[in-house]
């Protein structure tokens, strides 16, 4: 009796501690939810395009396109349809329907829509081929993305000692680094394009190998912050020539490993102050401003966690 009386008080008390941090555990905020949805939908704007182009060419550098303003429409769009598939409640009995039926009319729907009005797509009907692309990813959504995504819940305060071991899983964090550097190059080579050709529409490029390259690094980064801030002590002007000597580093072996295979995408030879022709002090403000954001998102992404 004496026993069972202190195991259950032992599980109470567990209980209790555990409660605090459920409590504080929410839904992840809109505004993070867009974020996601933007840079999600931009990766598969960049991954579509280029497997479209790829049996025609023999560019081994993958380059895939999107832009900014598409960003921006993915980031809504997915908000509403993440509102259509919390209706799946609606089909308690009949959940095939709505996964494989009502979600993808509704997804494929959306998405004509948006190609007529928003996105200014040329006015010809989507082929049998695409139709079958967008059910797919419909289903791909309903089925796998969204829900694991909807599964991650957001912690407003902070509990335990800082520089704590990140709660998202090494695998989502490389995916969410990866994605990030396609946002980060789509945006950037957008910018120069408006730049050099100002009456075009903006439209952005990046390499599927980027995605490996921004992800490693991104992580590598992310070791340094911790280690280097709660670890050391360092302030955030004493990590910056860390954090920028490693992506230098970085770049330059990935840009010597991808030109053997001559799958490089970047030549700076046409910079001045470059190296090789893989790395250029013309970019080191950006280099700069991404260090200072990097460090952001990793804060953010501490308070994250995969329930």
């Amino acid at each position: 009796m004496g026993r069972n009386q202190g195991s259950w008080r032992r599980q109470v008390g567990r209980a209790r501690a555990k409660a605090p941090s459920l409590a504080l555990s929410q839904p992840l905020p809109v505004w993070m939810r867009l974020y996601f949805y933007g840079m999600h939908g931009l990766t598969l704007d960049v991954l579509s395009s280029c497997l479209r182009c790829l049996p025609n060419s023999q560019d081994y550098s993958l380059l895939g396109f999107s832009s900014p303003y598409r960003c921006l429409v993915h980031a809504v769009a997915h908000l509403v349809l993440e509102k259509i598939y919390l209706q799946k409640k609606s089909f308690p009995d009949n959940g095939l329907a709505f996964h494989f039926v009502f979600y993808p009319s509704v997804f494929v729907g959306l998405q004509i829509l948006l190609r007529k009005t928003l996105l200014q797509c040329e006015e010809r009907p989507l082929s049998a081929a695409e139709l079958g692309l967008q059910y797919g990813l419909a289903v791909y959504y309903s089925q796998l993305f969204l829900r694991s995504f909807l599964r991650l819940r957001y912690q407003h305060s902070q509990d335990g000692a800082p520089g704590a071991e990140p709660r998202l899983p090494l695998p989502l964090r490389f995916v969410f680094f990866g994605m990030h550097g396609f946002l980060d190059e789509v945006c950037f080579t957008s910018a120069f394009n408006l730049l050099e050709k100002p009456g075009q529409p903006v439209s952005g490029h990046t390499s599927l190998w980027s995605f490996f390259m921004y992800g490693s690094c991104s992580l590598l980064v992310e070791k340094l912050y911790f280690y280097l801030c709660y670890g050391r002590g360092w302030g955030v002007w004493r990590r910056l020539p860390v954090y920028i000597l490693s992506v230098y580093t970085w770049e330059l072996a990935w840009g010597l490993a991808l030109r053997m295979w001559n799958a490089c995408s970047w030549d700076y030879s046409h910079y001045p102050l470059n190296f090789m022709g893989l790395v250029t002090l013309m970019y080191l403000p950006g280099w700069i401003f991404l260090s200072f954001y990097q460090d952001l998102l990793s804060n953010v992404l501490l308070r994250i966690r995969y329930v």
